[in-house]
């Protein structure tokens, strides 16, 4: 698991491919002009490369940025395959994601009056 993540009010995930060479200015860019999103809020943002073994997270963490980098050895990430776009996670989707499975569970109980993407 990525840190102490507890205060984090949302986690967002950018699908589709970023170059990992990227660093925090630069993954802020993306947040910021891509998305048009606030990367100073209290947010969870998730990055991955091609290869989809090497997962950046980046966070506000009331007086700096927080960057976070997990790679995996042997496996990789089930990162979804939609275009570049941004979906909000749950904190159960994050766990999922981060033990190497998909996002996408189609057996799990969705909260209702959340959209599915």
């Amino acid at each position: 698991m990525l840190g102490e993540l507890s205060g984090v009010a949302k986690i967002y995930i950018i699908t589709g491919r970023t170059d990992m060479r990227r660093s925090i200015d630069g993954l802020m860019a993306i947040i910021r002009d891509t998305y048009q999103m606030d990367p100073y809020t209290n947010a969870l943002y998730l990055f991955c490369g091609r290869k989809k073994n090497t997962l950046k997270a980046l966070h506000f963490d009331k007086d700096g940025f927080v960057l976070y980098l997990k790679r995996l050895d042997n496996a990789r990430f089930q990162w979804p395959k939609d275009a570049s776009e941004v979906h909000p996670l749950t904190r159960q989707e994050f766990r999922w994601l981060m033990e190497g499975l998909s996002i996408e569970q189609p057996k799990a109980i969705r909260p209702t009056g959340r959209k599915d993407f």
